[in-house]
């Protein structure tokens, strides 16, 4: 019986070590390969990064203090506790519809129901009223009651219902189109109209401080766009569900694997504005920020140049616009 196992037991070290010897070219080629791939790419931001004052100096935008980014309590308390300061059209009807709608009408509610309360408790105490009312019904009351809500709530749906339309407004076919990819733990962004593709990682503490922009909101590449033209975002992930989310644009998107979510985005004014994943994604959850640097079109075409990317020739933009009218005039007939 020993005799069998010990050779059971040389039999399985003997297959081992023939695995282990076809095996090992293999993974020495793939490791050669990969250190190839890892060269190239190296060489080609070198060779971007050398080419930059060639193709018009592009110098990423350094950030403004409190734009586009959370404001800290110390600086202005309250600032800190409510939306940031937009730079979106949608943005700035939202936060007004907040700000001169919603606020006041849950404000005056609660004080409403606050003073009720405080009525009805000293109105209606035992000691003030020690023979309690039996009375069950008051059609004033009930009228009242009912119609005032109805009121309140259409005034607040017409508001609503027009923020949502002006959030799902179709972009145009010659919208620049942004692809942004979640991943597991941090984004990476194509632009298919210009062949360029970038992944963006948190830096660390010491080189936001030296940048000059929020720890765990400052990224090595950020996603380029121009400013006051259309952009068509388009969101999804590789592996589990994220959420790209920039407050200061009022953008939220969720990025879920398989499916391919899309919104249009025009930012107004040139700057970097910062967000986060806001979809539970895992252990690093809180460690893949997003950071949107919205500069003029001069200023994006150098940036394209410096990624080994370019920008669509004219008769390109032409071709998806007669592509998007004829979809458009078949739809009817469909």
């Amino acid at each position: 019986m020993g005799q069998a196992f010990a050779r059971m037991k040389f039999g399985v070290l003997a297959m081992m070590a023939a695995v282990l010897t076809v095996a090992s070219p293999q993974m020495a080629i793939a490791q050669d390969a990969a250190e190839a791939d890892f060269a190239a790419a190296a060489q080609v931001t070198e060779a971007a990064a050398e080419a930059a004052p060639e193709a018009g100096g592009y110098t990423p935008m350094a950030p403004t203090p409190g734009k586009g980014m959370p404001v800290h309590f110390d600086d202005d308390p309250v600032q800190s506790m409510t939306f940031q300061d937009q730079y979106t059209a949608d943005g700035a009807y939202a936060l007004a519809m907040h700000d001169w709608l919603l606020m006041p009408v849950i404000t005056a509610i609660s004080l409403f129901v606050l003073g009720l309360l405080f009525y009805v408790g000293i109105r209606f105490n035992r000691r003030a009223n020690p023979v309690p009312s039996k009375t069950t019904h008051n059609t004033l009351i009930e009228v009242i009651w009912t119609i005032v809500p109805v009121i309140i709530l259409v005034v607040i749906a017409v508001p609503s219902i027009t923020l949502l339309a002006r959030q799902y407004e179709t972009p145009p076919a010659d919208a620049i189109t942004i692809k942004a990819v979640g991943y597991q733990w941090y984004w990476g962004y194509e632009y298919p109209d210009h062949d360029v593709e970038i992944i963006s990682n948190m830096l660390d503490e010491e080189e936001s401080q030296a940048s000059g922009e929020p720890f765990q909101l400052a990224v090595d590449n950020r996603m380029v766009v121009p400013v006051g033209v259309p952009l068509r975002i388009q969101t999804t992930a590789a592996d589990v569900i994220h959420a790209f989310a920039v407050p200061s644009l009022w953008f939220k998107q969720d990025a879920v694997p398989g499916r391919l979510n899309e919104r249009m985005l025009v930012i107004d004014e040139p700057g970097v504005y910062y967000g986060q994943c806001s979809e539970l994604c895992g252990a690093l959850h809180g460690f893949m920020p997003i950071a949107v640097e919205a500069v003029p079109m001069e200023q994006f075409e150098a940036w394209v140049a410096t990624q080994g990317g370019s920008m669509p020739s004219a008769e390109e933009v032409a071709d998806a616009d007669a592509a998007e009218e004829s979809e458009s005039e078949a739809e009817p007939a469909a």
